[in-house]
């Protein structure tokens, strides 16, 4: 009797969690260009194909600093995921090509179910580290 009233105070726990997490009201966080968080970036990204459920593709992402400097030398890591279902990307995408004048090329991104995803860039720049948060409807 403890573990199936354990079991539902949990899913129920869950159930009010993930009430919290909703996307974004303002479609500016659905722009293709976003600034980060301590506003040391700010990147645009552009896929390479139209983003389709279940299929890879690839991302063109240009950072700049805020007063519109390329950033060619930074580390760029990949992350995100949909945070009302608490899973992460089906896949490791990663920066295979930094193309100079600030354009990086990001290559294994893949969304397997429609729905709210957000899409995370760590930048490790010369301004330091900061990350820019992509939010997506599919």
């Amino acid at each position: 009797m403890k573990r199936i009233a354990f079991t539902a105070a949990a899913a129920v726990l869950m159930s009010a969690c993930m009430i919290f997490l909703r996307p974004p009201a303002d479609s500016e966080a659905y722009e293709p260009t976003q600034v980060s968080a301590s506003q040391m970036y700010r990147a645009t990204f552009s896929a390479t194909e139209s983003i389709r459920v279940g299929r890879l593709h690839t991302w063109n992402i240009e950072v700049v600093t805020t007063d519109g400097t390329p950033v060619d030398d930074a580390q760029i890591t990949v992350d995100g995921g949909m945070p009302q279902h608490g899973h992460g990307l089906p896949t490791k995408p990663v920066v295979s090509q930094h193309l100079g004048d600030g354009k990086h090329l990001i290559e294994g991104m893949k969304f397997n179910m429609g729905g709210w995803w957000v899409v995370k860039l760590e930048i490790n720049g010369e301004k330091g580290t900061d990350v820019v948060t992509f939010n997506l409807k599919l």
